[in-house]
């Protein structure tokens, strides 16, 4: 059965595998310039212009798996030297063009970017264009179209440009580092820093759990993913990598539907603060909004807070399949709290890094949290979650809830809001798709994943929020 969606995920993965295969050996830094000659030998085929070249991307691919640009706060980054074989984007005349008379196109651009040949066919000035569109709505026959890279239509946010190297451009203030743009890149050519070392490192410097104890919080979605295994065998493989314990994160999705159903009876009108692309979306977008967000952390800075507080000395990594997860890590509110974040991608090198086959392994039981912890994995979970953790505490609140499923569904929600005619008293911001089932560092996405988050949620032995977190008391 296949791991991942696209050759993309696969390639990546690799460089991730041989990076951590390194790093535990202790002999990254001295094979460091082999890893790209391993992946693509010599005498392989490739798909750009020579082997070299395939290989200078490689190594900018091991760079960023070894965490990247550290000058650049961001954790996406663009590989430039990578990011060459999309069509200039803009608007382009094609060849339906029929060199009509009418020419609407000319007259309707108020920058004088179109003229025509001597067939009458139109022609772009790209010096003069500022991608109104204008043009492109009037034509009769629809011979203008506008040609957005992958990354651009990923990107909701408009967080993305083209330079004048022809390489796409992230703006740092607008992105929100939900990945859309790292997954539909059909290159490559954005990715997601990786802190596969760091997690290496918390590992091997705990000398077998000793000196301190590692913990790996599992995110909920995880039930959708590894689809070639059995979860018991995942959480057993944890195991084997050399973490101490295996936590739910949906044990603290728990906590947060409890904490945050009360602050919302509280004060009446609620964003939610569990999406971390969702809240950076909030304060650079929506200013004003800023002061609804829920002041309850995130699942994830929820449970290793409480982990922390309970063993100071803990290391916490979270897994999960969101790339925003690694931007809330390095947030002065969490921080303390969390030690690395991989992605489900990152996992999976880490097993084969160290050749384990998690198909040979027996079962281990992940049971901490509650069926509404657990469905937090998927749009809509987090609605529920709320409307329980209202009943379970006996708070009489009439709850008119939104969830917003994808970023453009949030957009809408927020404006309405911004401008007062909003009727719901809840926003559930969910970035991705779907849900976190829809993030980025997922091995795969599909409709099937939200049958399997909640058969997970089903299979969940505490059936109350209540009984879920009285074990943390």
């Amino acid at each position: 059965m296949r791991k991942f969606d696209t050759k993309v995920q696969h390639l990546k993965y690799k460089v991730l595998r041989e990076v951590a295969k390194q790093a535990w050996h202790g002999t990254l830094l001295e094979n460091i310039t082999e890893i790209p000659k391993t992946i693509v030998p010599g005498k392989t085929s490739t798909m750009r212009c020579c082997v070299y070249k395939e290989r200078a991307i490689l190594s900018e691919r091991v760079r960023i798996a070894m965490g990247g640009n550290r000058e650049n706060p961001n954790v996406i980054e663009v590989i430039d030297i990578a990011c060459d074989e999309c069509p200039a984007a803009g608007y382009e005349v094609t060849d339906s063009c029929r060199g009509c008379l009418a020419h609407r196109c000319e007259d309707v651009c108020k920058r004088g970017a179109i003229s025509f040949d001597a067939n009458h066919v139109a022609h772009i000035d790209k010096e003069k264009c500022v991608e109104c569109g204008q043009c492109a709505k009037v034509c009769p026959y629809s011979a203008i179209v506008n040609r957005k890279r992958p990354c651009q239509n990923a990107c909701k946010i408009k967080a993305i440009s083209i330079n004048e190297e022809n390489a796409a451009s992230i703006d740092n203030e607008t992105c929100i580092a939900c990945g859309a743009c790292v997954y539909q890149c059909p290159f490559g050519a954005i990715m997601d820093k990786s802190y596969i070392l760091d997690v290496v490192d918390c590992i091997k410097n705990s000398d077998n759990n000793q000196k301190y104890k590692v913990y790996a919080m599992v995110a909920p979605s995880i039930s959708s993913q590894f689809t070639y295994a059995k979860l018991g065998q995942v959480i057993k493989g944890l195991k084997e990598l050399g973490f101490f314990a295996v936590v739910e994160a949906a044990l603290g999705a728990d906590m947060v539907a409890q904490a945050e159903s009360k602050e919302l009876s509280e004060k009446g009108f609620l964003t939610s603060s569990c999406c971390p692309a969702f809240v950076a979306y909030v304060k650079s977008a929506f200013p004003d909004l800023v002061q609804y967000i829920s002041h309850t952390l995130s699942p994830m800075a929820t449970l290793a807070k409480h982990i922390k507080e309970t063993d100071p000395d803990a290391k916490v990594v979270f897994i999960g399949p969101c790339t925003a997860k690694k931007a809330e890590a390095q947030l002065d509110s969490v921080k303390p709290y969390v030690d690395a974040v991989i992605t489900f991608e990152e996992l999976q090198a880490l097993y084969d890094s160290k050749d384990i086959d998690i198909t040979t392994l027996d079962e281990e039981i992940l049971d901490n949290a509650s069926y509404f912890g657990r469905i937090f994995a998927r749009s809509g979970g987090l609605t529920d979650a709320v409307a329980q953790g209202l009943a379970e505490q006996n708070i009489d609140f009439d709850l008119k809830a939104l969830p917003c499923d994808g970023i453009e569904a949030c957009k809408v929600a927020l404006l309405k809001k911004k401008k007062n005619v909003l009727t719901a008293n809840f926003i559930e911001g969910m970035a991705c798709v779907g849900g976190c089932i829809g993030g980025a560092g997922c091995l795969t996405h599909g409709e099937k994943n939200k049958a399997e988050v909640d058969k997970y949620g089903r299979e969940a032995s505490e059936k109350t929020i209540g009984d879920a977190i009285s074990v943390l008391k």
